[in-house]
């Protein structure tokens, strides 16, 4: 039988879509409407997700705890968390569910035939069937609830979608997100945070809860996607009689209405927290955006994105250069939102001051003015489409699968228009039709509609505050303790009790016989043999070439390694913002705009990058590499050479302004990356108090990498300037050397063409006068330290290395780091504690660590972190649940991997002297290992934990009240 034949679906497209090399199918379920799209291919990295439009109407973030609690138990699986069971016995490439503004999708992915039909079960079981009507403890749990442990306690709210978004409030960047999105669309969907806000949150009822379930999750609402190879007839009959057949049609009003455009540009503010120390002063976000016609036209949902380039993102754009030329933000850039029904543009200046906003709306209709009258760059124009192309065509979504990816872009237009799901997926016409517009004025006219005449259109100002935060913090608990005044002895005995009832809830170990229905693969469906290395050792005169003979689609990938032995560490500490300058200051030939629009037409990407590769042979040391890798077509494989060599030999990094607008741009992100990602900066600083290893990242890319950038950026005079590029040159000096030069290169065996000679050549012009030469050696300094944010949650990390008393590493300590993340501490820190995540790891060098993301708790989680070590020396489990946490290990082991990816694999089996069969061993003690092994890692815990390396990036409220843990305590 083909899909044309099942009776249960009507066929209302069936074609080839060549782009990708797949049929394609739109369907439409018979009886109850349900929308199927079907992108059959030979890709064995399938793809399943059920969605549904969940247009939110208030902001108590009803449709994301939804989407967190329906995968908290359902008919078929009436455990209390099988995605976590899944998540732990599954060899899945991708399980999730995501809230956006207009749609909840529940994705799954795998490489295993069995393992996909489990998922594709427990997911639709999840949705349609959730155990959410049973008990509201599911509620309380991922939503919100009060909690006090005895009737002196204070009153607290508590829950992880609370905690999450307490967690998401506290960084600007969220803010001015949704912001933006609000100014825009204040009358329909988008004026509403579909995520909640923690203040709305607390409103919402169980009851309200549960109808937005009965109203939206029905399959006459959803739309279910099938990609890559597999059986579509029978993946099709069977979502048919389990699930869909079950229901009849209903009429679901979910349509996202259209917000009337303005007949004026609206002008709204919104406050934002910064610390009490922070200078109000350069702290304003000014931002002017548009609403830019629908996700619907296929060739402006990506002239948009080109525009985006040449007005902004690309260095030296119009746009961002004259904004910055004024002095008007210390970090420009924009945004093209075309994931919505309306899509919208922003450009936005970080680091400004509200005096400035009528000149910066000022600057940007000067600018976009001439612009229009003088005519975009014709280079920039070529090389924004070529970039956007190659991405295109390359389809290489690091961890992620492809068929993911195009499934969620699918839903860009198929939200709004049953009949046009692949509009946007199957854009190799969109791309040939607007290089055909290059010459013309297509891209001008549309700046002159969408941005000089278009009303529709706002400026949105956030404004700093000192201790907003703080306040709010302050007000919520008085507020929450005259309500508890207010209580009567009942009420209070009542939720004394419900947190006693929820916890004894969260406690209550799951039956056996509900546990054995979670479907789950054994230790035979897994792969015995670990993942070869490819990659041959050729030699280049004196340099090493690695060829990794992979089939790459028709892309070569080259990496220029440059190993760091021979740089002090004075020169070694400047080498994060010297990646930040190369491709992006001036050169002999280029100005720095000119080279950036080069390089996107030559090439698909130039990217600089710091590499640590622990040797395996002696885990006390380490190489650390400075690393340029350029990915190209075949044809364009000398200009690749000729641009890194451009790059590497004459940059001019003496243009004191443009220095300083790379230093301003790069605090901003920084910033903005360690408010997001508190718990990695926390876990870097951590490990960086015992580990040379750690020391290196946390340098470039940690708290203390920051602080050298932010002592440069805040104060850029001449000395400093002149200091600066002192350290840069002698760097670059010291580093791009013929003696330091391996080159890594990935492609097909019939590209390979005449790249040896290209090598020869690259490596002849690089750096040869006298240099500054030492050696790189950390010395790392054990400090607890807590850094305080702006921010409403705590980042906790917990460091150290086992390698004490002989302590060898094992593949067991996989096993015990999918353990942890899914079981003891997930049930620790997040079910009962709140925080949003908690995660930890073991690299054979030893060095290990716990850390909590968007947790309400500071020294609770250390406590919980310390509780570990006995629960593993006392761990019982059946042959099951042990095999789930192998099935776990495994599969995030063996996910796909991409072309570049499996070309990187190569390139650390070589750097690292990994030994293939320890590589075996230690797969090998994934697969057998034991509940007496498992045990035995108790003393790993208790060594790694002696260390006792904290950090904690959160709340002064939090750090204040346990400044006893910490030698040092920062603003951050």
């Amino acid at each position: 039988m083909t899909v044309n034949e099942l009776t249960a679906y009507e066929v209302l497209e069936h074609r080839r879509i060549d782009d990708l090399g797949t049929d394609s199918y739109i369907l439409k379920h018979k009886k109850t409407g349900a929308r199927v799209v079907l992108l059959p291919n030979d890709d064995e990295n399938k793809v399943f997700y059920i969605g549904f439009r969940t247009p939110p109407t208030d902001s108590t973030g009803v449709a994301h705890i939804i989407e967190h609690t329906v995968l908290c138990g359902s008919r078929d699986f009436p455990v209390k968390d099988p995605f976590i069971e899944l998540a732990k016995g599954s060899l899945n490439t991708f399980l999730n569910a995501m809230t956006y503004p207009d749609k909840t999708v529940y994705p799954v992915a795998s490489c295993n035939d069995a393992d996909f039909q489990n998922l594709m079960h427990v997911y639709l079981d999840a949705v349609f069937y959730p155990n959410i009507y049973k008990t509201d403890k599911i509620f309380k749990q991922e939503g919100w609830h009060y909690e006090m442990e005895s009737a002196d306690d204070d009153l607290k709210i508590n829950g992880v979608v609370y905690n999450e978004m307490k967690g998401a409030y506290s960084s600007p960047d969220d803010i001015l997100d949704k912001g933006i999105m609000n100014s825009l669309y204040p009358d329909n969907t988008y004026n509403i945070e579909s995520g909640g806000d923690p203040d709305v949150i607390p409103s919402l009822t169980y009851e309200q809860y549960l109808d937005f379930h009965r109203r939206y999750y029905h399959p006459s609402n959803s739309y279910i996607y099938l990609y890559g190879n597999m059986d579509m007839v029978s993946k099709l009959t069977y979502i048919d009689e389990n699930y869909l057949s079950h229901f009849d049609h209903l009429d679901i009003d979910s349509s996202i209405k259209m917000q009337k455009p303005f007949e004026k540009q609206s002008v709204v503010h919104k406050d934002y927290s910064i610390l009490k120390t922070d200078d109000i002063k350069d702290n304003t976000y000014l931002t002017m955006n548009w609403s830019v016609g629908t996700s619907l036209d296929r060739k402006l949902y990506v002239a948009f994105d080109v525009l985006d380039y040449c007005l902004v993102s690309a260095p030296g754009a119009v746009l961002k250069k004259a904004l910055i030329d004024k002095g008007i933000g210390k970090d420009v850039y924009s945004e093209y939102e075309n994931g919505v029904l309306q899509p919208f543009f922003s450009v936005i200046a970080k680091n400004a001051n509200a005096d400035q906003a009528d000149l910066f709306k000022q600057t940007i209709i000067e600018c976009l003015e001439k612009t229009v009258k003088e005519g975009l760059d014709k280079k920039a124009l070529e090389a924004a489409i070529n970039v956007d192309e190659f991405k295109y065509r390359e389809a290489d979504f690091g961890r992620f699968p492809k068929g993911l990816l195009y499934g969620l872009q699918v839903l860009d237009s198929w939200l709004y228009d049953d009949m046009k799901p692949f509009i946007h997926i199957e854009a190799g016409d969109t791309y040939k039709a607007l290089r055909d517009e290059i010459e013309g004025d297509y891209f001008e006219k549309l700046i002159q509609e969408y941005l000089l005449d278009n009303t529709h259109s706002s400026m949105f100002i956030m404004d700093p505050v000192k201790g907003l935060n703080e306040e709010k913090e302050a007000a919520k608990s008085a507020e929450l303790q005259k309500y508890k005044e207010s209580l009567t002895k009942e009420d209070i005995d009542r939720i004394v009790r419900e947190t006693a009832e929820l916890k004894e809830y969260q406690e209550a170990p799951d039956l056996e016989e509900n546990l054995k229905k979670i479907p789950m693969l054994t230790r035979k469906d897994l792969r015995r043999n670990v993942e070869p290395f490819i990659y041959e050792e050729k030699k280049v005169g004196d340099n090493i070439l690695l060829f990794h003979d992979i089939f790459t689609n028709g892309i070569d990938y080259l990496n220029f390694v440059f190993r760091m032995e021979d740089v002090p560490y004075e020169l070694f500490k400047y080498s994060g913002i010297l990646k930040s300058v190369l491709g992006l200051v001036d050169t002999r030939n280029y100005s720095y705009g000119d080279l950036y629009n080069e390089i996107n037409m030559k090439t698909g990407g130039f990217t600089a990058s710091i590499g640590t590769y622990s040797d395996r042979r002696d885990l006390s040391k380490f190489a650390t590499t400075f690393e340029i890798a350029v990915k190209v077509l075949p044809s364009n494989i000398d200009h690749a050479f000729d641009l890194a060599t451009e790059i590497i030999r004459t940059s001019k990094i003496d243009d004191m302004k443009r220095m300083k607008e790379i230093l301003d741009e790069k605090m901003s992100h920084m910033e903005a990356d360690l408010q997001t990602a508190g718990h990695r900066a926390a876990a870097l600083h951590a490990a960086a108090g015992f580990s040379k290893a750690g020391n290196v990242s946390e340098n470039l890319s940690g708290i203390t990498g920051y602080r050298l950038v932010q002592k440069y950026a805040k104060h850029y005079d001449e000395a400093a300037h002149k200091e600066l590029v002192e350290k840069l040159s002698e760097l670059m000096k010291t580093l791009f050397r013929k003696e330091n030069l391996l080159v890594s290169f990935t492609t097909d065996k019939k590209n390979y063409g005449q790249v040896e000679a290209k090598v020869a050549e690259f490596a002849d012009n690089l750096y040869t006068q006298d240099c500054q030469k030492g050696r790189l050696e950390f010395v790392p300094v054990k400090s607890n330290d807590a850094f305080k944010t702006p921010g409403q949650v705590q980042y906790t990390a917990l460091a150290g290395n086992f390698r004490k008393n002989g302590l060898e590493y094992t593949g067991a300590l996989r096993v015990l780091q999918v353990m942890m993340g899914y079981d003891f501490l997930w049930n620790n820190i997040r079910v009962k504690g709140g925080a949003y995540g908690v995660m930890g790891g073991a690299s054979p060098n030893g060095d290990s660590y716990f850390v909590t993301y968007r947790d309400p708790h500071l020294k609770r989680s250390l406590d919980v972190f310390r509780q570990v070590s006995d629960f593993v020396r006392n761990y019982e489990a059946d042959e099951r649940t042990l095999t789930g946490f192998v099935i776990g290990a495994i599969g995030e082991l063996d996910t796909p991997k991409t072309p570049s990816a499996k070309g990187s694999y190569g390139l650390m089996a070589y750097m690292c002297h990994v030994n293939i069969d320890k590589l075996q061993e230690h797969r090998d003690q994934i697969l057998d290992v034991t509940v007496e092994d498992i045990r035995k890692l108790a003393d790993y815990v208790d060594a790694f934990e002696e260390d006792n390396s904290i950090c904690v990036v959160g709340t002064s409220e939090k750090i204040n009240q346990h400044r006893d843990l910490f030698d040092k305590v920062e603003e951050l």
